[in-house]
């Protein structure tokens, strides 16, 4: 009997998200920590375009007025055009894709850098940049050819901490990723994030805070190197107790107990007849008027 032939092994896309923005406390109070943070994250682009020839990789830079791409199949068929044979012949013995990713990432980031427009805002464009991403899933997705099976996650290396102002933007991202099956993954340094455990914890990601910026490579390739099937046989840090609180839409702060908007489920801190969201205005009945007991009727003996 001749032997079923084998399925086929999936696709892995993986979509790094880099904060590069620069109002970072950790980007303020050490030097060369961009560039020591962009040689881990090269180092783990190409391990994982090594380990398989399937394999797909973005990467997507979240500044503070802008998010841009930094790598992709489009971005590397111009950067090869582009450039001549000389700078992307591979150097020292390295492999001419590596060494064509690892320049195209570079030359980006410096653009994006150098072309920097002052801006108010200070806050990161997480919530962004993670949009970027699943909709460069999803066109990869239209594209894989029929029968082949994609497997997607997005990882996110930021020392921001929490941005409460992108609430919405990041809680409609992990409960998009989590109806298309996307893992999402965090790699924060410095600040925690309760937003992005959040985000992990309902699409099944590893959020891991990196004690000590040396480290940074090693966490990366324990950790976020192996796809969702490896990590099942794999010992990971136990997971953290993620913070549900959420942001009201008034002040953007963090609450226990506030008040739910009835038709569009905006959250408030304080009370306000009016909701800022959808502008319902709420009626309010008076309570229900005290009834009044009955008079038992005493019985004269």
């Amino acid at each position: 009997m001749s032997e079923a032939p084998s399925a086929p092994n999936p696709s892995n896309l993986l979509v790094i998200v880099i904060d590069t923005n620069p109002s970072q406390a950790v980007l303020r109070e050490q030097q060369r920590v961009l560039t020591h943070c962009l040689n881990a994250v090269l180092v783990l682009c190409n391990g994982h375009l090594m380990m398989s020839s399937r394999n797909k990789l973005a990467v997507i830079a979240s500044h503070t007025n802008t998010c841009q791409y930094l790598y992709s199949d489009k971005l590397h068929e111009a950067f090869v055009e582009g450039t001549s044979e000389q700078h992307t012949k591979a150097q020292g013995g390295q492999y001419e894709l590596f060494s064509q990713v690892d320049n195209c990432i570079k030359q980006r980031v410096k653009e994006v850098m150098t072309s920097e427009v002052q801006s108010v805002q200070t806050d990161s464009l997480i919530g962004g940049a993670m949009a970027m991403a699943l909709c460069y899933v999803h066109r990869i997705e239209k594209e894989i050819q029929v029968g082949e099976t994609l497997s997607s996650r997005i990882l996110v290396i930021t020392g921001a901490g929490d941005s409460t102002s992108q609430y919405m933007n990041f809680m409609n991202v992990f409960f998009t990723a989590q109806k298309q099956n996307i893992l999402i993954d965090a790699c924060v340094i410095g600040k925690d994030s309760g937003l992005l455990q959040q985000g992990c914890d309902i699409t099944g990601g590893i959020y891991l805070n990196i004690p000590q910026l040396a480290g940074l490579l090693q966490y990366l390739l324990w950790a976020y190197l192996p796809d969702r099937q490896p990590r099942e046989k794999m010992v990971l840090p136990p997971p953290v107790q993620v913070d549900y609180r959420a942001a009201c839409f008034c002040h953007r702060n963090l609450v226990e107990i506030g008040y739910v908007c009835s038709v569009c489920l905006s959250i408030f801190c304080t009370f306000s007849p009016i909701c800022s969201t959808c502008q319902t205005v709420f009626k309010f009945m008076a309570p229900p008027p005290m009834l009044k007991g009955k008079k038992k009727k005493v019985k004269l003996m």
